[in-house]
Order: structure tokens, then sequence, then C-alpha cells
């Protein structure tokens, strides 16, 4: 439980109540420990207001009725990842073009100044000490996202023209749009390919163009996208049919420890500070990438077929450095 549910908790017991309660009660209602307890009492009597009262006799706190009634804690309280959120959102509102929404987008940019103001912040003085970097990103043209955005929400199959950079091939193909993905600051666009007869993943800025259809989408539901999509490692992922197990080095540890590789991630730290991740993944392709940037500080220690790909790469790069030298 986090300090702001602590203290939603901490005031919900307290307004009730109609008898005192006691320190060691409200330290088992909230879990916490005698400090922290005094440390919300203190918060939510002196800085948030509230009519909290301690009998002078049994030293148990409660509300002060007459009191009580009007008070409430604030209706809108931000998390801290709620605040990170809408730090990230106001930073890439300030970068769209200006276009037929601009007057809506100040507006909502002014709004979430407002909020983050509000957190003690004081973000609309110094907007400039938030800065957020796209420099891996992938423009998507306006228009070409307005209208992906539309069939998409109006359930209409579309025909697109794609061009594929694994194999720099163009291709037209039908699909039933499912959803749209933001990941590593990229949009991706998940289908029903009905040319493939099955699920794909389409980078949003390779699509040439597009046109509506009369016909209905193919509806999947959201466990079967899940499934598909997010249940393995990477964009281009698949059904998660393999665990990769991987062994970093003491230093490259520190750094791999707090990276987020899966959802489902297990992680085992050694006595010589080497450690062992593992996790699922479908596809292979982005994982190599990932692992190759590490260098010889990973090693793949299973499944063979991926320890064997790593290799490959890395012998191919070896073969580039040598023929140059």
């Amino acid at each position: 439980m986090s300090r702001r549910e602590k203290l939603y908790h901490l005031h919900d017991i307290l307004r009730q109540r109609r008898t005192p309660v006691s320190r060691q009660q409200l330290m088992e209602e909230l879990g916490c420990s005698q400090a922290t307890l005094y440390r919300l009492i203190a918060e939510l009597r002196d800085v948030l207001g509230a009519p909290l009262e301690q009998d002078p006799d049994t030293r148990y706190f409660f509300y002060d009725r007459s009191l009580a009634g009007n008070f409430e804690l604030p209706g809108l309280w931000i998390s801290p990842e709620e605040l990170q959120a809408l730090l990230t959102a106001r930073q890439i509102l300030a970068n769209v073009q200006p276009g037929l929404l601009q007057d809506e987008l100040d507006m909502l940019q002014q709004r979430m100044s407002q909020l983050i103001d509000q957190e003690g912040i004081d973000f609309s003085a110094h907007p400039e000490r938030i800065h957020i970097r796209h420099d891996a990103g992938r423009p998507v043209p306006g228009r070409l996202f307005e209208d992906l955005l539309r069939a998409l929400f109006q359930r209409q199959r579309l025909r697109i023209r794609y061009h594929g950079r694994r194999r720099d091939e163009v291709s037209e193909r039908t699909v039933s749009p499912q959803r749209l993905t933001a990941y590593r600051d990229r949009w991706y666009l998940d289908a029903w390919c009905h040319d493939a007869d099955g699920l794909r993943s389409f980078a949003v800025e390779r699509i040439q163009a597009l046109q509506p259809l009369e016909q209905a989408t193919v509806e999947l539901d959201a466990a079967a996208l899940r499934d598909h999509f997010d249940g393995a490692y990477g964009i281009f992922s698949g059904p998660a049919e393999h665990r990769a197990r991987l062994r970093f080095n003491a230093e490259a540890a520190r750094w791999a420890a707090d990276e987020q590789w899966h959802a489902e991630q297990q992680a085992e730290r050694a006595a010589d500070g080497t450690l062992e991740l593992s996790f699922p993944f479908g596809s292979s392709r982005e994982l190599v990438m990932d692992v190759l940037r590490y260098g010889a500080d990973v090693e793949v220690l299973a499944p063979a077929f991926l320890r064997e790909q790593v290799a490959d790469a890395a012998r191919r790069l070896r073969a580039v450095y040598d023929a140059a030298s």
C-alpha cells in the first residue's frame, strides 16, 4: 500500500469510527510501523487540515465530529506514476504541430500544467526543466494516423500498401484493425491480416497508403490479442513458445538488474555479482538485437538456437571489422 493509499485509508477509518481508535489498531489496519503512523497523522492533520484529535487520557485518535462533516480529502490526488504520465503527456502536446485542434490542445496543456502545479512543483513557471527526448522515434504522418484511428474505432476493414523493412518489399494487405500499440516511442497497428490468415503487427510509419473497405472487421477478443502480442518479448513477439536465459557479468548486472525486459521475467543474483535473467519470447529478431547491446557482458544460456543466433551475429560483426583492418 502506497503512502497516499495509507492516508486515504486512515481518513476512512477515522471518518467511519464513532469512538476513538488506538494507535495499535491503526498500525494493524494500515500495516505500518509506529513512526510511519505518526508521519501519516501529522500529514493528515497539519498538511491536509483534517480535524484529527487525540484523547488526552487514552491517547486514542478521533475526528472532531463538529468539523468532520465539512472535511474531505482532495478529490483529485495525483500519484507519482500519474504525475510522470502528466509530465510526459504535457511535453508531447508541446511538440504537436499547429492544426485544427490547436485551441483545444492549448486548453488541455494548460489544464495539465494546473494539475502539476497543484502538487507544488510550479511547472508552469519553468516548463523547460522537464525535457523528453524522442531521438529513436519514427514520426507518423498526421493524416494517416487520423484515418487509421477512425477506421479502428468505426470497425472498418482496410486495404493497406505496406513497405516491410525486413524483406524491403511493398505488399498489398487486407487487414482488420484490432488495436494501436505505442512501443519505444513508435506506433504499431495490431491487426488480423486476411492475406496471411493470422495476426500481424505493422509499423504505422511504413504504411504508404490505406483505403477503408465496406466489410466490417473480424473481431478478436482482448485475451486473444494479449496472448499473441503481449505474452512474449518484444513487439514482433507472437506466442510465447520459448524461454530465454541470459547471464550478465557483475558489471553489466548493475544496469540489467534495473531493466524491465518482460512483465514475467525472473531474476537471480549470484554471490559473484552476476545476474541470471529468464523470460518468455516468441520471435527472436528483436531479442537478438537487444542482447547484442550488451556485447561480451552477457551470455545466452538457453535456448540453444538463440545462443547460436547471437553467436552468428557476433561472428558476422567481427568479420566486418576484420575485413576493414
